[in-house]
């Protein structure tokens, strides 16, 4: 288990386990983001997007001129974003959930590796909706439009929860139409518990995308250690319908699919007609299902979709439900492993 700590002053595992005590600033301190053995090549519109004229900085160059408004406000007016909050580490936690409207054409998120967005444990922190009216609903065709494509990239999202709150899941992010990109960026402790098989995503929530084109997830991590995981009822990070992801050099660790009086499907991944779901270079480890797919669980059959497995790690995921195809992954459709390791 990768488990490497940036911070020298990391007391104790208990301060993980204690709602991020002992001085524990998730903009910078716990696991890198990404696998550090991922060695898959990313293609090219899969990698991070040069933000060096930005449209809107948050922040004026100190903590306090980073708030939730300016945050909220950045995202609504879209384009590109960076931060300006001093030399230090910063995380901003919101007061409400960031949107972005349907009008801009993209949003693209760089945290430059030293901010945090925080839900409080009380919000999500990032939506899109193409077929909200209150996003400026474009037309009957929304889910298939391609637009606006978002992009977060070199920030780590700590403490979304949509539990009580919102049934689509999607603790830190939630997505549906466009299009979604996700680089170098790390979550940690993202939830969702309600609603039913249609919901899930304690990380990412994903449904269709613009053209049918994938949701890239490149050089993240996902919990990483203990105490540190994603939850929800399906999909502890991940959960997508009509969606295909494709993860590159990523790390998803001690996340969990738990869900009562049912059970959990895809302690990391949860995938349901999907085109397609593709992992290369991925580490899965110490994940956990009440149901099944401790790592994956992957439904292709009504689309004739295909799971495929590349240079990657699974082992130590764990369900108790009977059925899995492989090692951790319970799936209902075609399986392709090549150059990996799964027990």
């Amino acid at each position: 288990m990768h488990s490497s700590i940036r911070s020298g002053n990391w007391p104790s595992l208990a301060c993980v386990l204690l709602a991020f005590g002992c001085g524990f600033n998730p903009a910078v301190d716990g696991p890198a983001a990404g696998n550090p053995s991922g060695t898959c090549p990313i293609p090219t519109e899969a990698q991070a997007i040069d933000t060096s004229r930005p449209d809107h900085v948050v922040g004026t160059g100190t903590p306090d001129s980073c708030t939730s408004d300016a945050v909220v406000g950045a995202v609504a007016a879209g384009g590109v974003i960076t931060f300006n909050c001093g030399p230090d580490p910063v995380t901003i936690t919101l007061s409400q959930t960031a949107t972005v409207t349907n009008s801009s054409p993209r949003v693209v998120i760089d945290g430059g590796s030293k901010i945090a967005l925080s839900g409080g444990g009380k919000i999500r922190i990032l939506y899109l909706n193409t077929c909200d009216p209150a996003q400026n609903w474009p037309s009957s065709y929304c889910q298939n439009q391609t637009g606006p494509e978002l992009t977060v990239q070199n920030i780590t999202f700590v403490d979304g929860n949509t539990s009580g709150l919102d049934l689509n899941g999607g603790g830190a992010i939630f997505v549906s139409g466009g299009r979604l990109k996700v680089s170098g960026c790390r979550f940690f402790r993202n939830i969702n518990y309600d609603g039913d098989w249609m919901g899930g995503g304690g990380a990412i929530r994903a449904i269709h995308q613009g053209g049918g084109q994938p949701v890239y997830v490149v050089t993240s991590t996902f919990g990483g250690q203990e105490g540190l995981g994603n939850r929800a009822l399906t999909g502890g990070a991940l959960s997508g319908v009509e969606v295909s992801f494709a993860v590159l050099n990523s790390l998803f660790t001690d996340n969990q699919a738990v869900a009562y009086p049912m059970v959990g499907a895809g302690g990391a991944i949860y995938s349901l007609h999907a085109p397609a779901l593709s992992l290369c270079g991925v580490q899965m480890t110490d994940n956990s299902s009440t149901g099944t797919g401790g790592a994956i669980w992957f439904d292709g059959r009504t689309t004739k979709s295909v799971l495929s497995i590349d240079r990657s790690t699974l082992h130590s995921n764990h369900d108790i439900a009977p059925g899995a195809q492989y090692p951790g992954v319970t799936a209902m459709g075609t399986v392709v492993v090549q150059a990996s390791t799964l027990q």
